[in-house]
């Protein structure tokens, strides 16, 4: 894996680099590429529902510069919705990680009540759908005063938000994060961070090796209840690498694992048995959807649709991937679902509706052609 540009380089070039490159770390900087390729696409897509006349330009304040001073002074001007992108992602910004944060506190509330101030200010643990409704929230009240139409504000924004979840699930795979799925226990990792096929029978062995670093995984209380530890048994098909279905994340950010002799530097740690690369999974699937997004997106007459069809995919790729995700399941006695679950349930009945019923007045408008 690579925590920072330091392992990245290292990698990519197989020559030494300094350590003071290792501040530039690799998830930080997909984040960032993740904001600008939302903010271009979502951009972009105002721009042009701004020549359809579905948005218009509403008074506000503009800097310029003074030509007698040339300091940067404020005068009111008519500003376009796509010009107001930067405020609009900075809301997003702020409320996408307080929401993250807290929605990712009720997901693992014993870990959040040991130590609250460690588990809020860490740079683990964030909920996606925690910080989407939350952003959601905050962009509506802005929307709403300046009077950009929040249904066709959704639209615009639902391909962008499609890429930039894709790119940021590329940023939690390539540093190891700890967003990684159940244990393939098919692959067990030696200490030099080199993964071996291995029998069914190798998994229970080394779960009897860590009992303390595996019991994270499972509320087992001796070692007969293997059962109890989330995996499965897939070895990779001729025609597709190891690693696509077993990663052991050696070096990776959160320094999850075991040591590995030998090693120096902030991250040598790796995970004695593979899991399921759930994050490059999901990567490579919203990607591809946010290209079926972008296609379709001209389809839609009635605003909110092209929202309600992102709500569903999104819903449904969620949903899907927990199936081979560990996370805190709630016990509601006939099922148990995650929070991840809940909240994918609660977006597909939400898409569905709105693709079925949702209908809004009065949506033609003459086309409007911006200079």
């Amino acid at each position: 894996m690579y925590p920072d540009f330091q392992y990245l380089f290292q990698e990519l070039f197989h020559v030494p680099v300094p350590e003071w490159v290792g501040v530039f770390k690799t998830f930080g900087f997909l984040m960032a590429l993740a904001f600008m390729a939302a903010l271009y696409v979502i951009t972009k897509e105002m721009r042009r529902k701004q020549q359809l006349g579905l948005l218009v330009p509403t008074e506000g304040e503009i800097e310029v510069k003074d030509p007698v001073t040339g300091k940067k002074v404020k005068k009111k001007a008519m500003v376009w919705p796509h010009e107001r992108m930067g405020a609009i992602l900075m809301l997003a910004a702020i409320g996408g990680l307080v929401g993250a944060k807290v929605f990712n506190a009720f997901e693992s509330w014993d870990y959040f009540l040991q130590d609250p101030i460690g588990s809020l200010f860490s740079r683990s643990g964030l909920t996606f759908y925690g910080g989407l409704i939350t952003a959601t929230v905050l962009i509506y009240f802005y929307a709403r005063k300046y009077k950009i139409p929040f249904d066709v504000l959704c639209d615009a924004a639902g391909p962008g938000l499609m890429l930039a979840y894709g790119i940021g699930r590329l940023g939690c795979h390539f540093s190891g994060d700890g967003d990684w799925g159940i244990f393939n226990s098919a692959y067990v990792s030696d200490m030099s961070g080199a993964l071996h096929l291995a029998p069914a029978t190798k998994f229970q062995e080394v779960v009897k090796a860590f009992p303390d670093w595996f019991m994270r995984y499972s509320d087992f209380k001796n070692m007969h209840e293997l059962s109890n530890i989330p995996h499965a048994y897939v070895p990779a098909p001729s025609w597709l690498p190891d690693w696509f279905l077993g990663m052991n994340y050696a070096h990776n950010v959160n320094n999850e694992g075991l040591m590995m002799p030998g090693c120096t530097g902030n991250y040598c740690t790796v995970l004695p048995v593979s899991v399921f690369p759930t994050a490059l999974y999901e990567a490579i699937t919203c990607i591809g959807l946010f290209f079926l997004l972008w296609r379709v997106r001209g389809r839609f007459t009635q605003p909110l649709k092209l929202f309600g069809l992102y709500l569903v995919l999104n819903g449904v790729e969620r949903f899907l991937i927990e199936k081979i995700r560990v996370n805190y399941e709630y016990d509601w006695g006939f099922m148990h679902p995650s929070q991840a679950e809940i909240i994918s349930a609660v977006l597909i009945v939400i898409g569905m509706a709105i693709l079925l019923f949702y209908k809004r007045k009065n949506t033609t408008a003459a086309p409007h052609v911006v200079s």
